[in-house]
């Protein structure tokens, strides 16, 4: 007979061996012939410019790249963290089962299903999409834990990880604006009347202030973001697609999805808690209207799985239906395998590019511009980069003048890879994008500019030879299945004396053309 002692040890072991097997799977589920992901540059280079606030999102994830830095800068560091709050996600789920008095099975039926899921690939990115999960995931716990004790200090919790989800990315401002109607629609609205609510609100506020004003003082950037990611990127989003990625990013899973649903109506004990499928609701409904990206949703999913979780258990605890206990455990897992090669780089580019008809009937192959190409776009992201960092680490090595040389890229994910695989720290690859724009050496002199450019077909760049006195193309990425295919390295030497105040003043415009 288990005791109760032996019963949480049970418990803890099953805990324990879901995340060192999430950890396993993060490192062993990406191919060698894959480099970083374009972004995840960007997010370690503004680990070496700490500051309040960036154009595209908010400071946690620099400090975390300023973390990963003193660790070492290496791949194990720069996977750990993602899959570090995974793995909380997973002990958190677990904390809101126990709330809802779930059992073992519920436990491992919700371990199975969140980590065989989209959640997966997501943490194998250093991207802010990781702890947005997590920090999506305490505030509903928090709100389970409140609404179940009536104790204000989980209000208050609410407050502090809201403002860690805020300071991390501006999502989460979506999460609240589906919850707060939730709210109102249902019988916890008299959470409203709860002072400790608002004192948690003040609390947010308080800490998200710096973020806050470094936005004011720099003309609110981000909204300037919002509009170019919709204009380039959102206006090709299909929001057929997004619904239907909806019930593919937990595929296996989705009988759970369907009886959380259910069960916030005819499971009395979950009655209380209706609010949270209205705030799953609203908040779809808000990501539709916008054409968000599919992926911004996946943070309302945990919660969800943790209450069909437990009512799957409590449904197939008697009789007959005991049997399928283990069949659903076994089918959670066998529906991820087929797709397993589209979600995850787990074959080399070559490989790949052989499934290329399956890919397309999975619709893994659309790109943010609306078009089909040859690898899925965040795999071609994470090619081409070595390459690109060791040629023009072997042009900077050539010129005379390295005191007086700037290497300047069309993007952040070529500057930001340069950055990181160069070998010499006195090479600092700047750029036009993104937040490369506020680094820019004001004093420096210049001779020399290491030019890298996406595509083109001229064999030349006519446009900087009046201000230099030689313009020659050095190298190109030869990588086809790059999304930096193509993309070459011109090297200008001898630039003229307008050629400084000439970049100092579109790196001024560009920083102007942020503000609102």
């Amino acid at each position: 007979m288990l005791t109760r002692k032996s019963f949480f040890n049970r418990e803890l072991i099953l805990l324990i061996a879901f995340i060192v097997l999430k950890f396993v799977l993060q490192y062993v589920l990406i191919n060698p012939s894959y480099d970083l992901h374009r972004d995840e540059y960007l997010h370690l280079d503004q680990g070496n410019h700490l500051a309040a606030g960036y154009v595209s999102v908010p400071p946690a994830t620099a400090f975390i790249a300023f973390l990963i830095k003193g660790l070492g800068n290496s791949f194990f560091w720069i996977k750990f963290f993602p899959a570090l709050f995974g793995g909380l996600t997973l002990v958190v789920v677990w904390l809101i089962i126990k709330e809802l008095n779930g059992g073992f099975y519920a436990q491992l039926l919700a371990a199975t299903a969140l980590t065989f899921s989209i959640i997966l690939r997501i943490n194998i990115l250093f991207q802010p999409n990781s702890l947005d999960i997590l920090c999506w995931t305490l505030v509903y716990y928090v709100l389970i834990k409140f609404i179940h004790t009536r104790q204000n200090k989980w209000l208050i919790w609410g407050g502090v990880y809201f403002a860690i989800g805020f300071l991390n990315k501006y999502n989460i401002l979506f999460l609240t604006a589906g919850i707060v109607p939730a709210l109102l629609l249902t019988d916890q609205r008299t959470v409203f009347k709860n002072k400790y609510l608002y004192i948690a609100a003040a609390i947010s506020l308080i800490l998200i202030t710096p973020n806050l004003i470094w936005q004011y003082r720099q003309g609110f950037p981000v909204v300037h973001h919002m509009k170019e990611l919709t204009d380039t990127q959102l206006v090709n989003s299909s929001r057929s697609d997004f619904i239907l990625h909806q019930f593919l990013f937990f595929i296996g899973g989705i009988f759970i999805l369907i009886t959380a649903f259910i069960s916030f109506f005819i499971y009395p004990p979950f009655r209380p808690y209706k609010f949270i499928f209205w705030s799953y609701v609203f908040t779809l409904l808000i990501f539709i209207y916008l054409r968000a990206k599919d992926y911004y949703s996946i943070g309302l999913y945990p919660v969800l799985i943790a209450f069909g979780s437990v009512y799957t258990g409590n449904i197939l605890q008697y009789g007959k239906r005991y049997f399928l206990k283990s069949i659903l455990i076994v089918l959670i897992i066998v529906m991820m395998i087929p797709p397993l090669y589209a979600i995850f780089p787990i074959l080399n580019p070559g490989a790949l590019q052989k499934k290329a008809k399956n890919l397309e009937a999975l619709g893994v192959l659309k790109w943010e511009d609306g078009k089909n190409h040859s690898l899925p776009q965040d795999f071609s992201d994470m090619l081409g980069w070595k390459e690109l960092a060791a040629k023009v680490t072997a042009i900077y090595d050539s010129v005379p003048h390295k005191e007086n040389t700037l290497v300047i890229c069309d993007n952040y994910g070529q500057a930001g890879a340069i950055n990181y695989y160069t070998t010499d720290k006195s090479l600092q690859a700047l750029s036009f994008n993104a937040d490369y724009v506020y680094w820019f050496p004001e004093n420096k002199n210049i001779h020399t500019i290491i030019l890298v450019k996406t595509l083109g077909n001229e064999p030349l760049r006519p446009e900087e030879k009046p201000f230099f006195d030689s313009v020659q193309q050095l190298a190109s990425i030869q990588d086809r299945f790059a999304r930096e295919y193509g993309t070459r390295v011109f090297l200008l030497s001898g630039a003229k004396p307008i050629v400084k105040p000439y970049l100092l003043q579109k790196a001024e415009k560009e920083r102007k053309s942020y503000q609102q």
